[in-house]
């Protein structure tokens, strides 16, 4: 398959471009509003064609999908914009900044016949996939799972992610992480209420903290923030024990991983080997193109994310609990 990339954002330098190249796809167009950076990544990593506008990249005729890794508030618009030319869209997380744009674009690629993932790489990583299977079939009922990612985006008022034009924010960029890995554990929430801070005066929250219930009296807490250390973890608690992920999402690269947990008085620590999860979701990508299959990570999985992070900013600009 033949990727063209619209946006010259580091996740696309530092994670997909490299993911790419040991499998049998390519990369053959690059994208910027600014052509000179197009060429510039494409001369570092020998890609064909280099384009000062997203419209003559969706044009190429090389291309058969293309990745949009662009500001939050411009997924939707292009993720559309691809679909219109036929060609089948990876979107980075979150696929849109509500849940109706978010079902917007869903339908949309659904009308034109093309295949959409929403880009959530930690859902691909052999020890998430485990974590799940453990806490369906040996932890007993989930009562609770507390989620958090944050890190430090020190010394970058200019960043995008610190922009409410382009729909920033800790919850969007970081958050949407535990949201999303609270919700394999416990499924939808009812409720969800979430206090948050901007501590920049930029506009967008800088720090997060909400919680989600369901009406069978099991919870989540999730976290997220821009002005502390970096923390990524998920812990599963049930009445017959617990499991814990460190290092969650966006671990160290060539380092082998832990999962450890605790299940009716055994306790484990199961280590795994380091794998490329950016590689695993762009095979599997693929592998849906290919079958017709909706992706591990599709359009109602995404809708599903943004519903409940709609419900932790409208709680947190309102004082109170939302219900979903």
């Amino acid at each position: 398959m033949n990727f063209g990339v619209l946006g010259t954002a580091g996740i696309a330098r530092k994670a997909f471009l490299p993911a790419v190249e040991p499998t049998e796809h390519a990369v053959t167009a690059v994208a910027s509003r600014d052509g000179d950076r197009a060429q510039a990544l494409a001369d570092e990593y020998g890609i064909d064609a280099a384009y000062g506008s997203y419209d003559d990249l969706l044009e190429d005729g090389s291309v058969d999908a293309v990745y949009v890794p662009l500001p939050n508030g411009l997924h939707a618009e292009w993720t559309k914009q691809a679909a219109d030319a036929g060609l089948d869209v990876i979107c980075e997380k979150p696929l849109a900044v509500d849940a109706a744009q978010a079902r917007s674009v869903v339908d949309h690629c659904a009308d034109r016949g093309v295949t959409l993932m929403e880009a959530f790489m930690y859902r691909y990583h052999p020890r998430t996939e485990r974590a799940i299977e453990l806490a369906r079939e040996d932890l007993g009922d989930v009562r609770s799972v507390s989620a958090a990612f944050k890190f430090p985006l020190f010394d970058r008022p200019d960043d995008v992610r610190l922009s409410p034009d382009l729909d920033g924010g800790s919850l969007m960029d970081v958050g949407c992480y535990a949201v999303s890995a609270a919700r394999q554990f416990l499924g939808e929430p009812d409720r969800a209420y979430a206090h948050a801070h901007d501590s920049r005066g930029a506009g967008v929250d800088t720090e997060l903290a909400g919680i989600l219930e369901y009406d069978d009296g099991a919870s989540a807490r999730i976290a997220s923030g821009f002005d502390t250390e970096s923390v990524q973890r998920y812990r599963v608690e049930a009445a017959n024990g617990w499991l814990e992920v460190r290092d969650a999402y966006n671990p160290p690269d060539g380092e082998p991983l832990e999962l450890e947990y605790r299940i009716d008085g055994r306790h484990g620590v199961e280590t795994f080997e380091p794998v490329d999860q950016y590689r695993l979701e762009i095979e599997d990508f693929v592998s849906s193109v290919e079958s017709g299959e909706p992706p591990r990570v599709d359009g109602e999985e995404a809708v599903a994310n943004v519903r409940v992070i709609d419900a932790l900013q409208a709680s947190a600009e309102r004082g109170e609990p939302v219900d979903l």
